[in-house]
């Protein structure tokens, strides 16, 4: 079925599935996460709680890497 799609078009198909899957994993990850500590994060974050803030991006960064290499290689 590949074989008829042209292959610039097929790479854009991946990079959109790839980053809405992003997203959606960094959301996920978020609420998951948020799950299991004892406190609220949006609360901390609100309280100015730098260190929530330095885990949370730490969270997006590890998840948007992984799944950037994912989508990266994709494209090859």
């Amino acid at each position: 079925m590949t074989d008829s799609i042209d292959p610039i078009l097929l790479n854009f198909i991946y990079v959109i599935f790839g980053g809405a899957l992003t997203i959606f994993f960094m959301w996920f990850g978020c609420k998951v996460f948020s799950h299991i500590v004892n406190f609220s994060i949006p609360d901390e974050l609100q309280k100015g709680n730098i260190a929530v803030g330095i885990m949370i991006m730490g969270i997006f960064i590890g998840i948007g890497t992984a799944l950037g290499l994912v989508i990266g290689l994709g494209l090859n």
